[in-house]
This record gives C-alpha cells, structure tokens and sequence, in this order.
C-alpha cells in the first residue's frame, strides 16, 4: 500500500491506540476512585455488619 491507503491505515491505527490509552486511564482512574471511596467508608467508621 502506497499514497492515500497507507496514510489512512496509519491515522486509522493511531486513532484505535489512542482510544485504548483513554479507556485505559480511565479504567485505571475508576480503580483508584473506588479504592479511595473505600477507604474513607471504612475512616468514617462504616463496616459491612453493624455489631462490629
């Protein structure tokens, strides 16, 4: 492939990397929301059964 195909398969690679990076921050960031969500829960003095 030459010219235009090569070009556009390129930008088309580029794009599909550069989407797997997004989604990959943001899973990551989910990650570490949930965890710090979890640990201020468990600073605030919440537990899963109330007798403990």
């Amino acid at each position: 492939m030459t010219g235009p195909t090569a070009m556009s398969s390129d930008l088309i690679g580029h794009l599909l990397l550069h989407r797997a990076i997004e989604v990959s921050i943001v899973i990551v960031a989910l990650a570490v929301l949930a965890l710090g969500m979890r640990v201020v829960w468990r600073k605030a003095g919440h537990t899963r059964n109330p007798e403990d």
